[in-house]
């Protein structure tokens, strides 16, 4: 007779969080050691290509969860897509196009390349002999697209933010490191306090394990972290004060909750447990991005409209 297959253990609640904290830790850390390297061509080369590389990576994991709902898409158009627009933002916002110091400018060019892309979406439609399903197919991709390279483009756009005049030089690193940070303290706070005191659900329907304390400990400890960032390196980040450190603490904790729970809805209708399986034990790449998708374009709205406003 054989021997019976013990069946692998499931990885526990705390060994989840370690491996995301580390997965989380290592490759925002080659990123931004990329980035205050001193040498522009080390920067800005690393920057683009890990940066490029995450949002197609999840690109390709949503169009994924997406199939896996029935909803058929233009999967390999997208990829293209996305790839395009993270480049030509890229160039954009480092000046290699002559629209350096202009927000407006660079999100022309989105805003060009997103109703061509839909024009190109149609055009592929027209051409494929099989697919009869155009609307879901053009919808779906284009929703791909806007969740994952668009919204991870205002990364970029922080990044390499045009400060006005006399500002610290690696001011938009600096506020890249602290939005990376503030919202991965906000999903340390809200598992470690749900956890330990989490009794009332939030949507038990479309994420069991989030609780309205995990959600009040995602706020504090996020907060509590903007506000010692700020403390430490406040001088470094144009127009930053307490008051901004507690409001941008506050709204981005929200925020990446939120975003969490988005990403949690689109796994739930598909019926799978992770994004991928890029990562034993933890997931994809969009379980580790969720909660940082939403978050980049409030950060990147806060800093150009509020935090350095005339």
């Amino acid at each position: 007779m054989s021997e019976p297959v013990n069946p692998v253990a499931s990885p526990s609640k705390v060994q989840i969080l370690l491996r995301r904290s580390v997965s989380t830790v290592i490759l925002w850390t080659v990123i931004l050691a990329a980035l205050f390297s001193g040498k522009r061509l080390i920067s800005d080369g690393v920057f683009l290509l890990l940066i490029a590389l995450l949002a197609l990576t999840g690109l390709i994991e949503f169009y994924g969860i997406a199939q896996k709902r029935g909803m058929v898409n233009f999967k390999w158009t997208g990829v293209a897509g996305g790839l395009l627009l993270m480049v030509g933002t890229f160039l954009n916002v480092t000046g290699h196009l002559g629209t350096s110091g202009s927000p407006a400018r660079v999100n022309d060019f989105e805003t060009t390349f997103l109703i061509l892309f839909v024009l190109g979406l149609c055009v592929r439609q027209f051409v494929s002999k099989k697919n009869t399903a155009g609307l879901t197919a053009i919808a779906t991709t284009l929703f791909g697209l806007m969740y994952v390279p668009w919204l991870l483009n205002f990364i970029q756009k922080i990044s390499f933010f045009p400060f006005p005049p006399g500002s610290p030089a690696d001011a938009g690193k600096y506020f890249l490191l602290y939005f990376i940070l503030i919202t991965k303290f906000s999903d340390m706070g809200a598992y470690l306090v749900g956890s330990l005191i989490g009794r009332h659900k939030m949507i038990p329907r479309i994420s069991p394990g989030k609780t309205w304390e995990g959600f009040g400990g995602a706020i504090l400890v996020s907060t509590g972290a903007s506000v010692a960032f700020v403390h430490f390196f406040g001088a470094k980040m144009v127009g930053m004060t307490l008051l901004h450190a507690i409001i941008l603490g506050v709204i981005l904790s929200v925020t990446a909750v939120i975003g969490d729970l988005i990403e949690s809805l689109f796994k739930r209708e598909a019926g799978v447990k992770d994004s991928g399986k890029l990562f034993p034990g933890i997931g994809g790449i969009l379980d580790l991005l969720d909660s940082l998708l939403f978050n980049a374009p409030i950060m990147y709205l806060y800093l150009r409209h509020i935090l350095t406003h005339p």
